[in-house]
This record gives structure tokens, C-alpha cells and sequence, in this order.
């Protein structure tokens, strides 16, 4: 990766957590009466842990192509993304689901303090998200905070994220065709951060052909994420990974990559990255950073 991207990572990385540093916080906001310690204690736990803040570098970048938009602009709705993709962690984790007790390398939410608590956390995580974008302090036109809202909701959701963990959690220990594994993935991965791409292409003012072609990136990246994570789940080790690996063989999931082997899964990556390429070419080299998210993603190694 260039100096360049690099720099861009870290630097959206910082200022979401120095948002989300400032918001996560015992202080009631308007209207509350009032917030328990251990639960905010919990959130941010689950929140401030490190991580690489991918998809809200995703809404910075998509906002960034339409080449008019402040960071001040965006920061919000990254961290909204933030909050939802961190909630759906501290919920993927718990017995009931994934069953992991690493996360980022560092205890899982419901290890560091128990399942209910865990439970709690992540159900008032998704809750910040719509407030961040309702809150009066977002200085955006209502019309857009709407737009924003009505995306998280649909791509967090029943047809969405949850939905996604949904079937992946009733295709455990059973045998499941290729479609539905394709579905789930695209669903419980793919949404959230095509909504990244999304609610960025939304907050840059892009025409709607335009936002089209950035939707179309976001999906095709959602599939490569998916197929990067399930190929480190076979190959990685839980140090480097930060996260317990051969989840999906303990659980008796099928991914693709398990039915295809990881040649297959290096090949189709590849193909994948020239789809997602062709996606944002109309946008010159404006759009350099996002191709080189792509690479990041068929790279990676946690």
C-alpha cells in the first residue's frame, strides 16, 4: 500500500475514534436522565479496542470522490457506520452466536463482563448510530440525515446485516447450495459496507449514475471482504488474526471457500478486484485510494 492510502487509513481511523471517544461517555446528553457507568464502561470496551476503521474510511473516500465535502461533514456518519459494525461484533461474539472470547486481540465484551451486560452494550451501540445522525449537532440538511437513516436501517437489518447472520446461523451444521451461502455472505458482510460506500457517495453530492457506480464498488468489495476473512479463517493464526481462527469448520459452516479450496479463492479475488476496479474507473484518478482499498482487502492478513 502507498504512503498515500496509508496515510488515509490512520488518519480517518483517528479522527472516528476521537469522535467516538468524545460521545461514548458517562455525561447524559439532552434529555437523559441520567447513564449507567459499567454499561458505557461496556460500549466503549467494545468500541475502543483498535481495529482498522475500514468502513468508515470507505464513507470518507466515496464522499471524498465527489471532491466538495468537509470531514466534518462526513465524521458523523462514518461513526455511525462504526457503531453499528462494533455492535454487530459485540453480538456476532456471544455464546449464542459465534461463540468467540477474542476480539482485536483483546477479551470479547461479554468475557470482559458478563452476557447480559454484553447484550445490553451492543443493542445500545446500534441505538447511538441513529442518534448520532439525528442529533441536532450533525449540521447536514434533514432531508440527507433522512437518506442517511433510511440506508443504515435497511442495510443493518432484516435485509441486511441481521438477516445475514440470520441464515448464516441456520446453516450451521447442515449442508446449504452455493446461492444461499452467496446470499448470506452478501447479506450478513456485503451490506454494511456497500452502505459505507453508499451513505459516502450520498454525503458527496454524487449524481445518481454516479452513486450507482459507487454502490456497484460496495458490493463487489462486500463479496471480496467476505471471501479475504473466510481464506484467514483457514490460514491465519489467531495472533496475527486477533480473533480465534477455524470458527467456521468448528461450527460446521460451509463457505465458498471451504467447498473451492484456496486457490479458487485467490483466483476469484483477483477477478473480483477487476470488477470492483471497472466500478469507480469513471472517476479518474480521484478515485486512486479506493482501487487501493481494493488491493488492502485482497491482501490483508487480520
Amino acid at each position: 500500500m502507498s504512503e498515500k492510502f496509508e496515510t488515509a487509513l490512520a488518519r480517518s481511523a483517528a479522527r472516528v475514534t476521537a469522535f467516538l471517544e468524545a460521545w461514548l461517555t458517562e455525561t447524559p446528553k439532552a434529555g437523559e436522565a441520567g447513564r449507567h457507568p459499567v454499561l458505557v464502561e461496556a460500549m466503549r470496551h467494545g468500541v475502543l479496542n483498535g481495529g482498522k476503521r475500514f468502513r468508515p474510511f470507505l464513507v470518507y473516500e466515496c464522499a471524498g470522490v465527489g471532491g466538495s465535502v468537509s470531514a466534518d461533514e462526513v465524521t458523523p456518519a462514518a461513526a455511525a457506520l462504526e457503531l453499528i459494525h462494533c455492535y454487530s461484533l459485540v453480538h456476532d461474539d456471544l455464546p449464542a452466536m459465534d461463540n468467540d472470547d477474542l476480539r482485536r486481540g483483546k477479551p470479547t465484551v461479554h468475557v470482559a463482563y458478563n452476557e447480559a451486560t454484553a447484550i445490553l452494550a451492543g443493542d445500545a451501540l446500534l441505538t447511538e448510530a441513529f442518534g448520532v445522525i439525528a442529533s441536532a449537532d450533525y449540521k447536514i440538511a434533514p432531508e440527507m440525515k433522512c437518506v442517511i437513516l433510511g440506508i443504515l436501517a435497511r442495510d443493518a437489518g432484516t435485509g441486511g446485516m441481521v438477516g445475514g447472520q440470520s441464515l448464516d446461523l441456520a446453516s450451521e451444521n447442515s449442508i446449504v447450495d452455493e446461492e444461499t451461502i452467496a446470499m448470506t455472505q452478501a447479506l450478513k458482510t456485503g451490506a454494511l459496507i456497500r452502505a459505507a460506500t453508499e451513505v459516502g457517495a450520498v454525503l458527496g453530492g454524487l449524481s445518481a449514475d454516479d452513486q450507482g457506480h459507487i454502490v456497484r464498488f460496495g458490493e463487489v468489495l462486500g463479496r471480496m471482504f467476505q471471501i479475504a476473512d473466510d481464506l484467514l479463517d483457514l490460514t491465519a493464526d489467531t495472533v496475527t488474526l486477533g480473533k480465534t481462527v477455524g470458527k467456521d469448520i468448528a461450527a460446521g459452516k460451509q463457505t465458498l471457500v471451504s467447498i473451492h479450496g484456496t486457490k479458487w479463492a485467490r483466483d476469484h479475488l483477483n477477478l473480483l478486484r477487476i470488477e470492483a476496479v471497472d466500478c469507480v474507473k469513471p472517476f479518474g484518478n480521484r478515485a486512486d485510494i479506493l482501487i487501493e482499498a481494493v488491493d488492502f482487502v485482497v491482501s490483508r492478513k487480520s
